[in-house]
């Protein structure tokens, strides 16, 4: 059983909580939060703390799930069109005060599931040479190499940004390394700065109308693609068409969904070579941020339907090196499993700025090697470090640690055969039982080690509200539980999670153990590397507590990728970044028909 630290902190959880809406958040009781989906005030009556809820029958009598269910509570099989429809309302809203009350609505109908369990609030880790000049990361885990130097005098960068990449094509592309390989060998309508902020790309600049529903783009002149061929706004316009389109079946699809027209019509023209036209249904506050967003990149059409099987498989035109890109970089090498070389484009707009000529990169996951590799000289950066290393180097000037918005969370599969024999409400009474008995503090103080946030809720703190607020930045008073609670109160935690399995249907010995009758058996499903499999193995051992038995499977990153996406599993670890500044870039991902709606909600 390992050791549980002692706390600077403690949070208190109330007994009243008012509404959520205006970006003040809402901080509700996990077992009987939380706000009414339609706004209205929020009542808890389990007592501060997390001592069992109130006595619901004899001590032979189960308590009743759904008497302890959050009032916010959707079956996430069969009810999730609710939660889709006050998606399409959050995305037509014009009143922005309004449309940050219904994102919190949105959220605590999500977090009502109990699928998904916040960990932590992110940060990225990055180790690179002293001599490595100018790289930058945006708020959103985006690395950006292109105006990059050495000092050493090498024209060459050698990296480790993960291992082989799922997809190359910017439409298809849903993860973080991915993004990463995108943003520095495509570039979209707008970028970001090394301040974080957009700004143009292949755009000059645009205009709107008094509405704010039409923009007119215009692109700088003399856009080329990799191979010297001209870049139009026609190819905008194929490429937003595309990545939206039915047919593709793109997982970030839906974020054109704010287009007139979506998703087979879409309301984009070119009525000249240097101009691209877009009609929104309404008002985008974050439009820049979307045109600055791999999936609005810009791909070649003849490229992309030169490869034999294109309509059936989207992203073959570029899974081999020397496809036509439009970016800084080009990929001219790719050894698959192994190493993959970029260099530089010499008809990208800004090459005259670009100093390091070629990028070379170490695919891997394993995280040892890469650590070896590192310190051995033979590559000058790496995002991933062994776990048990970061404490010796949190005083390295090489190891940099960037704040970005996201939340490490993990989730269940809310379709799992785990819960074939539960009622909904059991289902979610089971799921927060697990959620309870987490212990956070362990986790960000013994393996994630870098000022990393517990969470107690899936939109990170300090993200905006889109109405010129925080959404929520403060763990202690905006949240759905208390991420200290199994600390704090580790015999009531575990008491009240007990309760909850019970109402779920579990039976528990003389010893406060689960039954013979009735075990809980799961597969925790991560990929291969250290800090993810610690993490595994600190929940692991949460759950053992009450007999919980948890076995973790570690996969290929591909393969991980594309059995979380298939609902190929009980429960399993992942990870958001945000796209953008805005709560419904992290809400829409789990509306029914979503590519990351890896929790199969209404599905």
């Amino acid at each position: 059983m390992k050791k549980f630290l002692a706390l600077a902190l403690a949070l208190v959880m109330v007994l009243a909580l008012a509404a959520c809406g205006g970006g003040s958040g809402s901080t509700n009781n996990a077992a009987n939060n939380s706000t009414a989906a339609s706004g209205g005030s929020s009542s808890s009556t389990t007592p501060s703390g997390g001592s069992a809820p109130a006595d619901t029958g004899s001590a032979e009598e189960a308590p009743n799930a759904a008497d302890l269910v959050s009032p916010n509570f959707l079956d996430p099989r069969t009810q999730w069109g609710t939660y889709d429809d006050l998606i399409a309302q959050i995305k037509s809203e014009t009143d922005f005060a309004r449309r940050a009350e219904l994102m919190h609505d949105a959220e605590d109908i999500l977090m009502a599931t109990n699928c998904v369990i916040p960990l932590y609030y992110y940060t990225d880790k990055q180790l690179y040479k002293d001599y490595v000049k100018d790289v930058y990361t945006n708020p959103f885990g985006t690395i950006f190499f292109m105006y990059a130097s050495m000092d050493n005098g090498s024209d060459t960068l050698r990296m480790n940004l993960a291992s082989e990449p799922d997809f190359l094509d910017p439409a298809l592309n849903s993860s973080v390394d991915g993004a990463c390989l995108a943003a520095n060998s495509f570039s979209g309508l707008y970028s970001y700065n090394a301040s974080g902020k957009t700004e143009p790309a292949c755009a000059e600049g645009y205009t709107t109308s008094d509405d704010g529903l039409i923009y007119t783009v215009t692109l700088k002149e003399g856009l080329k693609w990799s191979d010297g061929s001209d870049l139009t706004a026609d190819d905008f316009v194929y490429s937003w068409k595309r990545a939206a389109a039915t047919e593709t079946a793109a997982d970030y699809g839906y974020m054109f969904a704010g287009i007139k027209g979506y998703p087979d019509d879409l309301a984009v023209s070119a009525p000249d070579a240097r101009t691209f036209v877009f009609e929104l249904d309404a008002p985008c506050a974050y439009m820049e941020d979307l045109m600055a967003f791999p999936t609005f990149f810009p791909v070649k059409q003849s490229e992309v339907e030169a490869f034999a099987d294109w309509k059936t498989t989207p992203g073959g035109w570029c899974q081999e090196a020397g496809f036509v890109s439009n970016g800084a970089y080009v990929c001219t090498a790719w050894n698959h499993d192994t190493g993959m070389t970029y260099e530089k484009n010499p008809y990208w707009y800004d090459a005259d700025k670009v100093n390091i000529d070629k990028l070379e990169m170490m695919l891997s996951a394993d995280d040892t090697a890469i650590y070896a590799a590192y310190n051995a000289g033979d590559i000058d950066f790496a995002r991933t470090v062994p776990n048990d290393e970061i404490a010796t180097l949190l005083n390295n000037p090489e190891f940099h640690v960037n704040t970005v918005l996201g939340t490490y969370y993990v989730a269940f599969n809310s379709k799992s055969s785990i819960f074939d024999d539960k009622t909904p409400e059991q289902a979610a009474c089971m799921r927060e039982a697990f959620t309870i008995l987490i212990d956070r503090d362990y986790i960000t103080s013994n393996i994630s080690q870098c000022g990393e946030i517990p969470a107690n809720a899936f939109i990170p703190i300090n993200m905006a509200d889109g109405n010129g607020g925080l959404f929520k930045d403060n763990i202690e008073t905006q949240g759905y539980y208390d991420p200290f609670e199994i600390v704090d109160d580790y015999d009531g935690t575990v008491e009240r999670a007990r309760t909850l399995l019970k109402a779920a249907g579990y039976q528990f010995d003389d010893n406060g153990m689960l039954s013979a009758e009735t075990p809980i058996q799961l597969e925790y499903l991560t990929n291969q590397n250290t800090g993810h499999v610690a993490v595994a193995e600190s929940i692991q051992q949460d759950l053992a507590v009450l007999g919980i038995e948890l076995t973790i499977q570690q996969q290929d990153w591909a393969v991980f990728l594309q059995e979380r996406k298939q609902g190929n599993f009980d429960f399993a670890r992942e990870g958001w970044y945000a796209d953008f500044n805005d709560p419904i870039n992290m809400l829409e991902m789990w509306i029914t028909d979503s590519g990351n709606n890896d929790c199969q909600f209404g599905r």
